[in-house]
């Protein structure tokens, strides 16, 4: 049953005409035609400047009127010439409405000139508006506009006859898809998702003078697919964006030609990095590359553009801003996929069981399995040859090769364990003698004065724009004795990846504890970069090195330092540094095979305090701490020991000097942290404080909330009722409708009846009178023939008479 909102009125208002010639003996009528159906205006005069002043209308529901437009269907008017005497017709011209073009919204009538005018020495125009109305009463003389039928031919056919701008996408609640393109053709189903990865850079959208809010602002990316809002989780560090991958699917329901013209004019998907409700920067990515003409690479499985594109921030040519060089450009990567629904199910449920099946440490919270494997594997957790005061070092099971060698190395040099607990067990790279005291009988080593302990850590995040011609199943290698372990570093389990695809590696993060000091640790990094391999595991053959990528450790000693407090309060810094670099092959030219992410962080907790480490003699050969002095120094002589310097008041006198300041030190660093905790206490008290009361509104609330459901409860019942009242009445009133259609009908059909029995009577009559007439004429035609007769037997009987009588003989 169609509502009264959904019946319209196609209304055709013929106003008046203008450039027409005088014929005092013509009249002009106007014919309109639409879908079978004419109306026609009034004759008028035919003068120069007509005035029909006339309004012609078609009802229509709204699913009709769809149809019609997706049809181009015409509403053509015929302009006659008609003579009254004899009613003949000329044609003069035509105009063609587009139905189109007709709006629910008033808009100013247009002049049209005639088609084909058979007056050529005259530009006759006639002042036409088309409108769309709503139908509150249907009129008299208006006609009921049938169902536009579909058109002969194939998918590709009837595209030619759409219009791009009626290929929208409409929301189908009860199917819970999206519908694109005429129903007929709609018989395919397909699910569109877009995949937020991962963002790099992003601190370079921010300039200096933008002011973001005080308080710890929340950063999210928004996007609209096909009209629905899309955002993803909010996250707080530009510097380093972690959030989680999302993606949003939408159910299509249309056909691959219609959507690829959808396709072509929804060209691009934008998506923006938002802070509030102020856009910070933006990108587009292109659609136009999942459905290629003459393609049917979707009925075999799902097509994607996927990749990292850069971001731009709002109005940069307005603003005159520089380029951002290539390397610093902010980047978010998305993967937008196309399928048929139901096509690559099997991928998904065993990605699934493998997620079930990972260790209960390496498991995070993924929104969606994407394809091939890419964001289901969560980050591994961090190595770290030590364990921290409140961790458990990791056990051999589950440790890589890198942390079986520290944890062995753990058990070999801490024979002692007050002094394994605030020093870096493995201690990076060898001292020089200069700077490092000697070795004692082998059992105990030196560190020196400006030792800082140092974490560094590498993600190696994703392997992209691959140049190799067919799928690899890849997993990447390195080593940097420099950090303690020779052992090499591995991502694992293997991962698939293929041309135009961006994949996320498994188990690619690692991080190093190290002491040593930061002259050295510059002077490492500039010297030696760091090699990562590329191999290609093979289950039929031997595993192939691809190539390798060179990362160059300094660039993080350049990057902006941050302020943050370690586990005891003291005060470090942390550097990050994410760079994209590309993998040389290994053999032949040195051309490049794909595309490496990575991000690495250099964190500095500062000078080592204790100053000296024992270890046992199994682990002397181990450690890359320990060597041996290449020359002894030469035996002193009796003067040189008799003036000891160390023996002297003076140097006395500095040690003691020495020893007093760092127990001030000490005691003021004491002060500081028992002002510390007072003020964190403060803190606490004003938070548990703040909190009280804030649950005590949140109860407030829910307790509003609970009495207004309660409301709107009672409020659903009585609709509901009187939504069942509603249905009862308008049932009976239904029935009773059709009972007075029934018992009209019925009278209606006994008049007719009577009337043609009454009909039937008077025929009959005038039959039955017809007849007697025809007898009396009859009659009395027989009648005159009998006077006639009479008569003539008459005068012939007194001629008899007269004759006998002359010729009598009596006479």
């Amino acid at each position: 049953m169609v509502s009264k909102s959904d019946q319209l009125l196609i209304v055709v208002s013929i106003l008046e005409g203008r450039h027409f010639p005088k014929r005092p003996k013509h009249m002009l009528v106007v014919e309109a035609k639409f879908d079978g159906e004419q109306l026609a205006t009034d004759p008028v005069d035919h003068t120069d400047q007509p005035e029909f002043a006339t309004e012609l209308a078609w009802e229509i529901d709204r699913k009709a009127l769809h149809q019609h437009r997706l049809q181009r269907t015409p509403i053509k008017l015929q302009c006659f010439a008609l003579d009254p005497i004899t009613s003949a017709k000329e044609t003069i011209g035509y105009i063609v409405l587009d139905l189109r073009t007709a709006q629910e919204t008033k808009q100013a009538p247009k002049w049209y000139q005639l088609l084909s005018n058979k007056y050529t020495k005259f530009k006759s125009e006639i002042q036409i508006s088309i409108a769309l109305e709503t139908d509150t009463k249907a009129p008299v003389d208006s006609f009921k506009a049938k169902g536009a039928p579909p058109r002969d031919g194939k998918v590709p056919a009837i595209l030619a006859g759409l219009d791009p701008r009626d290929i929208v996408a409409v929301l189908n609640e009860e199917g819970g898809y999206h519908q694109i393109g005429p129903a007929e053709y709609c018989t395919d189903s397909f699910i569109m998702s877009v995949t937020i990865a991962f963002a790099t850079q992003l601190e370079q959208l921010i300039p200096c003078t933008m002011k973001l809010p005080e308080r710890q602002p929340e950063f999210f990316f928004y996007y609209s697919l096909l009209g629905n809002d899309v955002t993803n989780e909010p996250f707080n560090d530009l510097i380093n964006p972690n959030f989680e991958p999302e993606r949003a699917s939408v159910r299509i329901r249309s056909s691959v030609e219609v959507l690829r013209v959808y396709l072509a004019l929804q060209s691009k998907l934008q998506i923006h990095l938002c802070c509030g409700d102020q856009s910070l920067g933006s990108t587009e990515i292109p659609l136009t590359g999942l459905l290629k003409k003459g393609s049917t690479e979707i009925n075999q499985h799902p097509v994607t553009v996927e990749g990292a594109f850069t971001l731009d921030p709002p109005n940069r040519a307005k603003q005159k801003l520089a380029p951002i060089p290539v390397e610093l450009a902010p980047t978010v990567g998305v993967s937008v996929a196309l399928q048929r629904e139901g096509i690559d199910s099997q991928s998904l449920i065993e990605l699934k069981t493998q997620n079930e099946h990972e260790p209960e440490h390496s498991k995070k919270k993924v929104l969606t399995p994407i394809k091939e494997k890419t964001l289901t594997e969560p980050k591994s957790p961090r190595v770290s040859p030590v364990p921290s005061h409140n961790q458990s070092p990791p056990t051999k099971d589950d440790a890589t090769e890198s942390e079986v060698e520290s944890l062995q190395y753990d058990r070999d040099t801490k024979p002692n364990p007050k002094a394994s607990s605030s020093v870096p067990a493995s201690l990076a790279q060898p001292v020089t003698t200069s700077n490092a005291s000697e070795v004692a009988s082998g059992q105990k080593i030196a560190v020196p004065a400006t030792s800082h302990h140092f974490c560094f850590s590498i993600d190696l995040r994703s392997i992209h724009a691959l140049e190799i011609g067919f799928p690899i199943n890849c997993i990447l290698r390195y080593s940097y004795p420099f950090f303690g372990s020779a052992a090499p570093i591995m991502t694992n389990p293997p991962v698939e990846v293929r041309k135009n695809m961006e994949v996320f590696l498994p188990q690619s993060y690692c991080a190093f504890d190290f002491a040593t000091m930061p002259h050295q640790l510059q002077d490492t990094f500039l010297r030696i970069p760091l090699l990562v391999e590329l191999w290609h595991k093979d289950k039929m053959s031997k595993d192939l090195l691809l190539g390798i990528a060179r990362i160059q450790l300094s660039n993080v000693l350049s990057s902006e330092k941050t302020r943050f407090l370690g586990s005891n309060g003291e005060q470090c810094w942390r550097q990050t540094y994410s760079e994209t670099v590309p993998i040389i092959a290994a053999q032949g030219s040195n051309n490049r095979i794909a595309d490496l992410s990575y991000t690495v962080t250099l964190e500095d907790y500062g000078l080592v305090k204790m100053r000296e480490i024992f270890v046992s003699d199994s682990s002397q050969g181990v450690s890359a701490i320990q060597q041996k002095p290449s020359s002894l120094p030469p035996a002193p002589c009796p003067s040189e020991i008799q003036t000891e310097p160390r023996e002297t008041l003076e140097y006395k006198a500095a040690l003691e000097l020495e020893m007093w300041k760092e127990m001030q030190e000490d005691i003021f660093e004491n002060q500081l942290k028992q002002k510390e905790l007072a003020h964190m206490q403060a803190l606490a008290e004003e938070w548990k404080k703040r909190d009280r009361e804030r649950e005590s509104l949140v109860k407030k609330k829910v307790a509003e909330y609970t009495i207004l459901e309660g409301k709107l409860q009672k409020t659903l019942i009585d609709l509901e009722k009187r939504e069942q009242q509603l249905a009862s009445a308008e049932s009976e009133l239904q029935r009773e409708k059709k009972e007075l259609q029934s018992e009209r009908q019925r009278n209606l059909q006994e008049l007719q009846d009577s009337i043609r029995r009454a009909k039937e009577d008077c025929i009959h009559q005038v039959e039955l009178e017809r007849l007697k007439i025809k007898q009396l004429e009859e009659d009395k035609h027989r009648l005159q023939q009998q006077e006639v007769l009479t008569a003539l037997m008459k005068a012939l009987f007194k001629g008899m008479k007269r004759s006998e009588v002359a010729f009598c003989p009596c006479y």
